[in-house]
Parts: structure tokens; sequence; C-alpha cells
């Protein structure tokens, strides 16, 4: 039996779509193209996933790769883009149904920076969760086991009650192997919200 739920954050609850966030800095069309592969490179989203970098030092490292006249942009992008995630349309509303309707306990497991965590009130969706795992906070990061083993000791969870929901194979491959049931989503909330009507059922 489910009882437990534990969702993703980024393409998942909430759109991270790298172009989307930076054009209110860089409304260029040929510009963005030059600079989200910079601004957004996995050499610097790691550690700071990881909680090892900072934004002031991922602008440092980034800027010197773009041209002078966008580095002011730039450095804003990497300094906002945790105020610039719009919901995934539908899941926060099944997020929220789910658990009234079925008594499970919601959870979100991140790979994040620590900055985000300063700023979780823009996200109201968070607090109505049974808990929050952030990546930054910790130092380590899915699918690392040792992040689901940290998720499941800090909140009483047993693996094969919870169901895993991401959207990198890796992720659901690391969870899987940990003991978890999971769910690959692909951006689509009324198919999970009928996978999930199937598997859980009402309490008792």
């Amino acid at each position: 039996m489910i009882r437990n739920l534990i969702f993703d954050f980024g393409q998942v609850l909430v759109r991270f779509v790298p172009d989307e966030i930076a054009a209110p800095d860089i409304p260029d069309p040929a510009d963005r193209a030059l600079a989200v592969p910079v601004l957004f490179d996995r050499a610097i989203w790691n550690p700071m996933d990881k909680g090892d970098l900072d934004e002031e030092a991922a602008v440092a490292l980034a800027l010197p790769h773009l041209p002078e006249r966008l580095h002011a942009a730039g450095a804003n992008v990497l300094r906002h883009w945790f105020e610039r995630l719009p919901p995934v349309p539908g899941m926060w509303d099944l997020a929220r149904r789910v658990k009234t309707t079925y008594g499970v306990r919601t959870f979100l497991l991140s790979n994040i920076s620590r900055a985000f965590t300063d700023h979780l009130n823009l996200y109201p969706i968070l607090s109505e969760l049974d808990g929050c795992v952030f990546s930054g906070k910790i130092g380590i990061t899915k699918p690392s086991p040792e992040i689901f083993a940290y998720l499941c000791n800090t909140y009483g969870l047993d693996p094969v009650e919870s169901i895993f929901i991401d959207d990198q194979p890796r992720n659901i491959a690391g969870a899987e192997a940990f003991g978890m049931q999971t769910y690959l989503f692909d951006g689509d909330a009324e198919k999970l919200s009928g996978v999930l009507d199937n598997l859980l059922q009402y309490p008792k």
C-alpha cells in the first residue's frame, strides 16, 4: 500500500525551462541562445545543487564566457532564477487532491541550491507538503542512495510504501534501486492523476 508520495520540484511541481527563466533579462532570442548554455551549464549547476557553490560564485564563473554586453543581464538571471518558476499546470492541485482524498503524506525531494531554501515562501505548495529535502542544504544530490536514505530516515518513510515522481530517468533509477515505486513524469498531470487514482486506496 502506498502511503507516501515524493515529488521532484523542477519540471514536476514547477516549470524549470532555462530559456524562459532568462527571457525577462535577455529578451532577444539570439542573445539567449548564446547566454543560456553558459548560465545553465551543469558544470556550474551541479555544484550549486550540492551546496558547494553559491549564486555569486556562479556569476563569477559564468560571466567571463559571455560578451560584456550580457554581463549585467546574465548576472541577474543567476541571482533571480528561483523567482521565475511557474507551476506545472495541474500539479499543485493534484498534490492537494491526493493528500485530501487518500490520506497519503506528500514530500519533496529536490536537487536545488541553498539559496532557493531562503525563498520557499514564493511557492505556497511547499508549505502544504509533509516535508521537504533540498540537496543544497545536506550536500547530497539525487540519484545517490544516501539522499533517499536521508529522506526516509528524517520522515520515517518505508521505501516500499512510497512512490517517487521525477522527470529524470537517472533519478528514477536511483529511487527504484532504493526500493521505491516510481513514476517518470512527462509533464501530463492528468495522466499522472489517473495513475494515482488506480494505485492509491481510500483511507480506512
